[in-house]
């Protein structure tokens, strides 16, 4: 959903971008792009005919800012109201708290509790996990091996059907943890033994938060569910989930915005790692291709040691097949690799899907090829012939073909690099809102 949304967006602002003069037919187009960008990624129909009456009526009423060109302020004003479509996002403490968690079965709340557990571990903070959930079959099993994974305690009992007492035990068990997050029951529908279990649970726990996972593919259902908990337990922020397969994801953020919750997280992927803080500035600026360094630079202090990838150098265009590695090996734990480059600010560059196809396993094989390598052949690629691509493979007990798939990967991450440096084409839309900071 959200390759397709950016790609649509930014072709609207790119053919904006391209016109001689922007005019009243002009923001009229962009408008009717816009739309129809908006409206095939499920957002309301409502929300964005609000949207465009917003753009236009500023787009043509409102001056441009003193050096700013009617373009750049027709860009600007659109950013802006697409971050506003997002609504706000929920707050999230680094602090010692309880977190409740509560939605419908088959909503991902089980694993995204061990993700939420991971991202508060990798803050630093000391996590525990309370199993409340004593409907579903296997609930206890699957969060326990979640969170034996990341070293986190995790308590329940698969015998006890009584998910009120297991989680007075529970909070005694983790008494003076900082962060202790509860999972919950889920059903099919939101039955009332449903709603009284977790009103209990909540005034048990007294619970610093109580947050709402939402499937992304429920799309504008998801305000109705929303709502629902929200009047029983005072939702105070939302995690909308499986945001990568569906074609709805558009809709379930506007529609949780609109009920005015907060989304704190996206989940995006199936590792312990895939999930996102979610920011509307951030998000609308990947979309539209802009990057968001501030994640990036947040997820890299996280994972990568001082010193041990020179991203100056990388920028000017020194990268060798030692560099590549070293930085493959870091990035591979900040999380998947699409992720990452999502962050940078690239404009309308599209990275071939090779470029992401990185796993472990091959990542292994890698090292091993290169273990086979001269220390010139690592820092100078251009040396390796056919003869010295032999040898290579020879040593590394692979064939020539896995040698030249690492060449040829590594080829496609320094062209990347360089799109990513000097931006590619007449349209760079990094450039184009350079100025738009402090939205």
């Amino acid at each position: 959903m959200l390759d397709r949304l950016g790609t649509s967006l930014k072709d609207a602002l790119k053919k904006l971008a391209g016109k001689t003069v922007v005019d009243r037919a002009a923001v009229d187009e962009l408008v009717k792009d816009l739309q129809r960008a908006l409206i095939q990624a499920d957002v309301n129909v409502k929300l964005v005919m609000a949207l465009s009456q917003a753009i236009k009526t500023r787009s043509l009423e409102e001056e441009p800012p003193k050096g700013m060109s009617v373009r750049e302020h027709v860009l600007r004003i659109v950013y802006q109201e697409l971050v506003r479509l997002m609504g706000s996002t929920g707050e999230v403490k680094l602090g010692p708290q309880v977190i409740l968690m509560a939605g419908l079965q088959g909503s991902g709340k089980t694993t995204t509790t061990a993700k939420l557990a991971r991202f508060f571990q990798r803050k630093g903070l000391r996590v525990a996990v309370i199993c409340g959930d004593t409907f579903r079959p296997g609930a206890y099993e699957q969060l326990f091996t979640l969170c034996s994974r990341i070293h986190v305690p995790c308590f329940g009992d698969p015998t006890d059907k009584d998910a009120r007492k297991l989680v007075r035990e529970g909070l005694k068990a983790h008494a003076g943890t900082e962060v202790v997050i509860i999972d919950t029951q889920g059903r099919h529908a939101l039955e009332a033994d449903l709603i009284q279990e977790i009103i209990d649970i909540n005034a048990i726990s007294n619970a610093t938060h109580r947050w709402l996972v939402i499937d992304a593919a429920l799309g504008q259902q998801a305000s109705e569910q929303a709502r629902r908990f929200h009047e029983a337990i005072d939702i105070d922020g939302v995690i909308i989930t499986k945001m990568d397969g569906t074609a709805k994801g558009g809709g379930a953020l506007s529609a949780v915005a609109e009920t005015k919750s907060g989304i704190i997280f996206i989940g995006s992927g199936e590792t312990i790692e895939d999930l996102e803080r979610f920011d509307p500035d951030g998000f609308i600026s990947r979309l539209l291709g802009m990057g968001d360094l501030r994640a990036l630079v947040e997820r890299a202090e996280e994972s990568i040691s001082e010193g041990e990838i020179d991203v100056n150098a990388m920028m000017r265009g020194k990268f060798t097949l030692r560099d590549m590695y070293k930085q493959l090996e870091a990035v591979n734990r900040m999380g998947p690799l699409k992720q990452i480059m999502s962050m940078l600010p690239m404009g309308n560059l599209e990275l071939p899907g090779e470029a992401y196809d990185m796993t472990s396993a091959k990542m292994a094989k890698y090292r091993i090829i290169m273990d086979s390598m001269t220390a010139a052949e690592l820092d100078e690629p251009s040396l390796l012939s056919s003869s010295r691509v032999q040898r290579i493979a020879i040593g590394a007990g692979a064939t020539p073909d896995e040698v030249r798939e690492l060449l040829k990967y590594y080829k496609t991450m320094k062209r990347a690099l360089k799109g990513v440096r000097g931006g590619q084409g007449k349209f760079n839309m990094q450039r184009m809102m350079k100025r738009f900071g402090g939205m």
